[in-house]
């Protein structure tokens, strides 16, 4: 899955004062994107505050996006929840004829067992043929999908082609790149490790820093990919702290912030919740002031 390995950006979602959609904007974000170096754009993930999208305003983000990028980059969609009929569902019914992959997010609350993890994305699995990237976030989730179960998935279906691992542990990394299929996709979940998984033998990353400053995360992955560790550290340094800074509170009000700052979009988020604080926006002001 070729048109996986790099740099996916996880697309916030703008919004106006009033809240809805700001259209403009987002084609704005997908313009600066494509023209700066990312490799694919993921819509409707958790970064894009999926859990408070109308299925209306998901139609017509869909739309706009795949018009807008008229079919220079790959589409990948996020598609998950905790009830996995009705991801199921979703997949069965929804035109998904521009969208390249599915991004699934591990079932959130419930806590499944391994063994339900498994039987959740076999369910999954079996519903498109459509190539599905895992998403493991233990962090968001309250659970961990353990490498034994990512790796299980891999060998049993054929499309699940990859994981969008997230867990914010090199140890479980190396699992998985150590003992994965040739052709499956370990794909860094977290900005801050981005960098060192993919030089350890990882495909790329699905950032949230990236759309923000899609030159130098494109350029620091490319490096890394190309196992050139002393040119891409130079680049990991320099943006290290502006990473830390956007999670500091919650996510996406830090990288929304960040995409105020560069005048691509507003800052507004929908509850629960709420923009970062004037501490934290003069911090990631002042941390793109001197990039």
């Amino acid at each position: 899955m070729q048109k996986f390995i790099g740099t996916g950006v996880a697309l916030v979602t703008p919004f106006n004062n009033d809240l809805s959609v700001d259209f403009e904007a987002l084609k704005k974000l997908v313009n600066y994107n494509i023209d700066n170096g990312t490799n694919y754009l993921v819509i409707n993930g958790t970064t894009g505050e999926s859990g408070t999208i109308t299925e209306e305003e998901k139609q017509e983000i869909i739309a706009v996006i795949v018009d807008v990028n008229k079919g220079r980059l790959p589409l990948v969609l996020g598609v998950g929840g905790n009830n996995t009929a009705n991801v199921v569902k979703e997949l069965q019914t929804r035109d998904l004829s521009n969208i390249d992959g599915i991004l699934s997010v591990a079932p959130y609350y419930s806590k499944p067992t391994q063994e339900g993890f498994y039987q959740h994305f076999k369910a999954i699995a079996e519903a498109t043929d459509k190539p599905i990237i895992l998403y493991n976030v233990p962090g968001r989730t309250a659970k961990n999908m353990e490498p034994a179960t990512t790796l299980r998935l891999a060998k049993d279906f054929k499309n699940v082609v990859a994981v969008k691992e997230a867990g914010n542990n090199q140890q479980q990394y190396y699992e998985l790149i150590k003992n994965k299929p040739a052709d499956f996709l370990i794909i860094s979940g977290d900005d801050d490790l981005a960098l060192g998984t993919t030089l350890a033998g990882g495909s790329g990353v699905i950032s949230v820093i990236g759309q923000a400053l899609p030159k130098e995360f494109s350029t620091m992955i490319n490096l890394g990919l190309a196992g050139n560790n002393v040119e891409g550290f130079k680049i990991h340094y320099k943006i290290m702290d502006i990473i830390n800074a956007i999670f500091e509170e919650n996510n996406p009000a830090g990288i929304k912030s960040v995409l105020h700052k560069l005048n691509i979009c507003s800052d507004e988020v929908r509850l629960p919740l709420v923009k970062a604080s004037p501490e934290s926006q003069k911090k990631l002001a002042q941390f793109i002031d001197n990039l």
